[in-house]
């Protein structure tokens, strides 16, 4: 397959096929799950608050599995996922009182972020560092980013289908928006399908370690907690809440939200491949820097933005540019602990992730309901700015192996 470096197993190959069948039904869920909530007679607190306990029980999921579970061996883990995620789409089609909801969003995989912050991304990733050469593992990362981004703008655009049968004579708005749940549990199937092709043992799995972090502790706990200031800042200006934005500050459809999404994902897309370059040129560090620092000043321009087409532009613009960081912060982790500490590694850093970013979509939420300014852009992007300069600060001399 072109699409991957020559020294990737088949395995990589089928974990990038389900990474682009996720991700089409997370960017249609993503702009598809402010309109049915607001359809169900909620508002902006109670969206927010239905995002943070969809990324709170991602979080404390994903860290039972990086510590506790990875003796099960990663296929078995991803196994048991998709047949999680098979459940969470056929309970959001079956209930609509505010409580059900928050219960199945909690102890499900629905991903209302652009990007992956699920318990199937560290999982993923344990696999694919396994299954490429070290000289090409951010090249992979790249692709299987880029994959997941290319296919969740068409997951995004796909949200106009429902809005469009919704609108036909006799439909009822709520029963077309739960059959959209119904397909995204659908494909929890068709992905579980792909994961028993899988090796039985993976080679992660049969790593043992006397301890899940050892030597790499220090700096893995320094990058989660840096991590968790972005993921906060990401979650104030997570996709749905972003949608949600649109909808109420310039009354868009849901057809036109889902078109300027479909572009976003596709520019964040290119972007992946290119961060693989620039990454080779001038390290994974300053890639992660200078890349995404420009993006958050771009974002904290929006809100003051006088029109729609402004305010869209500054978002392209971030999008080419906020994404590159994804591909090179997963493999500077991956680069920089022992093989053995790498499932932990994946986890430790996900999970503050999920945990502050699942805070942000309530105080989002909030801020967008108590006011008509666009707070939580602002907020967003001051804080991923600071991120930024820190990580640069504290990280700029600690070199993976191939930087040496």
């Amino acid at each position: 397959m072109c699409l991957l470096p020559p020294s990737a197993t088949p395995a990589a190959k089928l974990i990038l096929v389900t990474r682009g069948m996720r991700s089409v039904a997370d960017g249609c869920i993503s702009v598809l799950l402010p309109a049915y909530l607001l359809a169900l007679g909620f508002d902006a607190l109670q969206v927010g608050v239905l995002t943070t306990a969809t990324l709170l029980g991602s979080a404390l999921l994903t860290l039972a599995v990086g510590f506790y579970g990875t003796h099960a061996g990663v296929r078995r883990l991803l196994l048991a996922t998709s047949l999680l995620m098979l459940a969470t789409g056929m309970g959001f089609a079956a209930v609509t009182g505010f409580w059900p909801l928050m219960l199945v969003a909690f102890v499900g995989t629905l991903n209302p972020s652009a990007g992956d912050v699920s318990v199937f991304l560290p999982l993923e990733q344990t696999a694919l560092s396994g299954a490429i050469a070290d000289r090409e593992r951010t090249d992979l990362f790249a692709r299987y980013s880029m994959v997941g981004s290319l296919l969740g703008a068409g997951g995004a655009l796909l949200a106009i289908v429902p809005d469009h049968l919704a609108g036909l004579p006799g439909a009822d708005r709520i029963t077309v928006y739960q059959l959209a749940f119904v397909a995204y549990a659908a494909v929890g199937l068709l992905v579980g399908l792909i994961y028993r092709r899988l090796p039985a043992d993976p080679p992660m799995a049969q790593v043992k370690a006397t301890a899940p972090l050892g030597p790499s502790r220090g700096i893995v706990f320094r990058l989660a907690a840096l991590f968790s200031v972005d993921a906060f800042a990401g979650g104030l200006v997570i996709q749905s809440l972003l949608a949600l934005w649109l909808f109420q500050t310039f009354g868009l459809s849901l057809a036109a939200t889902a078109k300027i999404f479909f572009a976003t994902n596709l520019l964040s897309a290119i972007s992946y491949l290119v961060a693989a370059r620039i990454a080779a040129r001038i390290g994974l560090i300053n890639t992660m820097v200078f890349t995404h620092l420009p993006a958050n000043v771009c974002l904290m321009i929006v809100p003051f933005a006088g029109d729609l087409g402004l305010a869209v532009a500054l978002l392209l613009v971030r999008s080419l540019l906020s994404q590159m960081d994804v591909p090179t912060r997963t493999s500077y982790v991956m680069a920089v602990v022992t093989p053995a500490e790498r499932p932990a590694a994946a986890s430790v850093t996900a999970v503050p992730r999920s945990l502050a970013s699942a805070l942000g979509p309530t105080l989002g939420g909030f801020l967008l309901a108590a006011s008509g300014f666009a707070w939580p852009l602002l907020l967003g992007g001051a804080l991923k700015a600071a991120y930024d300069l820190t990580l640069l600060l504290m990280f700029r001399h600690v070199k993976p192996p191939e930087e040496r």
